[in-house]
């Protein structure tokens, strides 16, 4: 079955979608974040699965890259207005979630 792209809902879960995404944007709504710190702080991701989750999430226009020219290379990633609005989906989520485990896993967004 072809994923419906006039669904809202279905359009929400393509730009959450996979693995990593939704942690990235947890830490990236803390502050912005270099390249090395983010995969320190995803504890079991690999630099190119986060780099793909990282692009994805830049084509999509929820987060912004900016490189620096200096050496060596500086590259920070921050939320875009869009990302941001973001949140109150993902505090949504998080406390449907919440409220329907046995036992809660304190992950604030």
């Amino acid at each position: 079955m072809e994923p419906h792209q006039n669904c809202p809902v279905e359009v929400t879960l393509r730009i959450l979608g996979g693995r990593w995404k939704v942690l990235i944007l947890r830490e990236l709504f803390k502050r912005t974040v270099r390249f090395n710190e983010l995969h320190r702080l995803l504890n079991g991701v690999t630099q190119k699965m986060l780099t793909q989750q990282l692009r994805e999430l830049e084509e999509d226009g929820i987060i912004v890259r900016t490189v620096y020219a200096q050496v060596p290379p500086r590259v920070d990633y921050a939320l875009t207005e869009k990302g941001r609005s973001l949140k109150p989906v993902l505090d949504a989520m998080h406390a449907w979630g919440a409220s329907h485990l046995e036992v809660s896993h304190p992950h604030d967004f």
